[in-house]
């Protein structure tokens, strides 16, 4: 259950993540309305992928994947944008990554 739930995340923010930096994109960088509209598509699928996580708490899952977003934000704008993190954007993402943990795997 909980690698289905980190495989969830793991979807969750390639979409919600890609979908925002496909918008960006899109009207930052004069890419056009197709790149608009994917980035359109992509968070909207996020939706329905976050709609999966096996915890039933609408509240839980989303905070949770707040923590997953800020990490993959960061991944995301080394991979694609030459982004280079400093130590404190690293030690951030690390708690908000334990903060994930906590929330949505601590025994109930």
């Amino acid at each position: 259950m909980m690698l289905k739930s980190i495989a969830l995340f793991f979807l969750a923010a390639l979409l919600e993540i890609g979908g925002a930096w496909l918008v960006w994109q899109g009207l930052r960088e004069h890419r056009g309305w197709l790149w608009i509209g994917a980035g359109v598509i992509a968070l909207g699928a996020y939706g329905f992928v976050a709609a999966f996580q096996p915890d039933p708490h609408f509240g839980r899952v989303l905070a949770a994947y707040g923590g997953v977003f800020i990490a993959g934000s960061l991944v995301w704008g080394m991979i694609a944008d030459g982004f280079r993190p400093d130590r404190w954007d690293v030690v951030g993402a690390l708690i908000s990554l334990v903060g994930v943990g906590i929330i949505m795997y601590a025994p109930r």
